[in-house]
């Protein structure tokens, strides 16, 4: 156990995770879900062990955490690290082999997930061309063969027949793979030993599972005057029951149709606070927020429209009032009257969610993953012009992610982004290209040309990533990537220090 060594471990590992040495000592009754989460994976890496397996384990983490768990999981050299995650940036730097699961058997790569996605997509196209090239080949030699058995018969030249006898029996066998496993040119007694039907192992081009597809209505109905959605001028806030502590602190922040921001910064730093003030009276969930200084000035046809944290939790809750309910009975309640189930079923099944999974499946069956996409439909039946996104890809995996930034790079209406995904926050907010960043030969509607294209000329909008820090919402210039930067120096601090 090493228990001399137990409590400076654990403590270490705390402050790691993000907490301070301050709620490190509070009683565990008084932590949030989020924060109980954390102190469970803190349970599970203070522990010595031979095997160690993290499910999900960047959830509900900030990204100087998940930088510090980064580097914590490389540091472990006594146990193999066995982890499930939708992070791609997370696991890339962790993976040294991954495991795939298809159809029902395992598939192990050496490497990480974009190597092994990059590695298939070349593997993909060179078989393809390959099997391309012999098709056109062998179509053009059987053409051939026809033709001299054609004139064979016709002359009753026998020995003509018996050369293309000869040559159709070549074609069979110098059909298939050119080249081992080993990259080596074909050779039969070293490469196909034993018996088999044919001589060389047929072309195997590999497939790919169907792209995950969702959509979803993209244009808001039209604002009728031009204007700001929202502005915010030198807001502060600061709640009275925590001693006029401020929260935020002479934020300016103006939002116009269709454009993007990205917020980004620690958990606890004020980002749901400033989603709440920018809501104001359309906030249901949270309760109406006022600033303490300074306005806030909203366009009066705007609609705004917000995916929470609890977006899932809430779900749940209705599941345990109403344990009849589905998705299909819910999404019809939330519309009202002017929501029918020939306008609900469309939308529902656009969003993955079709059939009897829609209108048969009760609420409390549904994956976190269904919960989201549902909680999406509730947002997107009349589209807002102002979508705020916090923390959606929490409950999603990678291909649901891809298919998302894929839908919402068509969304016309404005959009505020809070995330701790790298990827998620590059591609949606920043208008880099999924498929520069993601290697897939399932990507139905890559442009042949993409890779050779700026992001501008893609048609991708670019947004503005900021960080909220000490109350302040601070310009990123250099986007994302200098936010992880920041991430990056705070995680080391985070792995040098120790509390008192």
């Amino acid at each position: 156990m090493d228990a001399s060594e137990a409590e400076d471990k654990a403590r270490k590992i705390l402050l790691g995770l993000g907490f301070s040495a301050e709620k490190i000592e509070n009683p565990l009754s008084q932590l949030s879900g989020g924060w109980r989460t954390r102190c469970d994976l803190a349970c599970a890496l203070c522990q010595y062990a031979d095997v160690l397996l993290l499910d999900e384990p960047t959830n509900f983490l900030d990204l100087p955490s998940i930088i510090w768990l980064q580097n914590y999981v490389r540091s472990l050299v006594s146990a193999t690290v066995v982890v499930v995650t939708h992070d791609r940036d997370f696991a890339d730097a962790v993976a040294e082999e991954l495991l795939v699961l298809r159809n029902l058997a395992l598939e192990r790569f050496r490497g990480n997930l974009s190597n092994y996605e990059r590695e298939r997509h070349k593997k993909a196209k060179y078989m393809t061309g390959m099997k391309e090239a012999q098709d056109r080949q062998k179509k053009h030699m059987e053409q051939t063969i026809a033709q001299n058995i054609k004139a064979a018969k016709k002359t009753g030249d026998d020995k003509k027949l018996k050369q293309a006898a000869s040559r159709r029996k070549k074609v069979d066998e110098r059909m298939g793979l050119e080249v081992s496993a080993k990259g080596t040119r074909f050779k039969l007694n070293r490469d196909r030993p034993g018996y088999n039907n044919s001589s060389r192992a047929e072309i195997e081009v590999p497939d790919f599972d169907p792209p995950v597809r969702i959509s979803f209505p993209a244009s808001p109905p039209d604002l009728r005057f031009p204007g700001a959605l929202v502005s915010l001028e030198k807001v502060s806030f600061s709640y009275p029951s925590r001693k006029r502590v401020s929260i935020l602190t002479d934020v300016d922040l103006t939002i116009h149709p269709g454009e993007r921001f990205g917020i980004a910064g620690l958990n606890g730093s004020g980002k749901t606070t400033l989603v709440s003030l920018i809501m104001g009276s359309g906030e249901e969930t949270a309760g109406a927020l006022a600033p303490t200084k300074g306005t806030i000035t909203r366009h009066a046809r705007a609609k705004f429209g917000r995916f929470s944290q609890q977006a899932v939790e809430e779900l749940d809750s209705w599941a345990v009032q109403n344990p009849g309910m589905t998705a299909l009975s819910h999404l019809m309640e939330s519309g009202g009257s002017e929501m029918t189930e020939k306008d609900a079923r469309p939308l529902l099944g656009s969003l993955g969610l079709q059939g009897q999974t829609a209108s048969d499946v009760p609420l409390a069956l549904l994956s976190g993953g269904q919960k989201v996409r549902l909680a999406l439909a509730k947002l997107l039946w009349s589209p807002p012009h102002l979508l705020i996104l916090d923390e959606v890809t929490t409950h999603l995996d990678g291909d649901t992610i891809l298919a998302l930034v894929i839908a919402l790079g068509n969304y016309e209406g404005a959009l505020l982004v809070i995330t701790h995904d790298r990827f998620f926050m590059r591609c949606v907010v920043e208008g880099h290209s999924p498929y520069k960043l993601v290697s897939r030969a399932n990507a139905e509607d890559k442009p042949e040309d993409d890779e050779s294209e700026d992001e501008e000329e893609t048609g991708a909008r670019v947004g503005v990533v900021y960080r909220l820090v000490k109350g302040q919402l601070k310009k990123l210039d250099g986007g994302m990537e200098q936010y992880e930067e920041i991430a990056g120096r705070a995680a080391a601090r985070l792995s040098k220090t120790r509390a008192e």
